[in-house]
């Protein structure tokens, strides 16, 4: 499953995790993507969407 939301297209952003000692090593932050049955043109399509969008109403469920 791929860590893009297909209606924002919020992806992971890469950076450093720094220690006390101020040692740095690579880590990624990820988005919170959930797969959801919604209504896409009318028709009930499961897509991939950020939490974000997902509570802001921005897609519609299909139940």
């Amino acid at each position: 499953m791929a860590k893009k939301c297909e209606i924002c297209a919020k992806v992971s952003h890469t950076g450093f995790k720094v220690s006390h000692s101020n040692i740095k090593t690579k880590r990624r932050w990820s988005p919170n993507i959930q797969k959801v049955r919604a209504l896409i043109n009318g028709t009930p399509r499961r897509v991939s969407i950020c939490t974000r969008c997902l509570k802001a109403g921005k897609v519609q469920r299909a139940l």
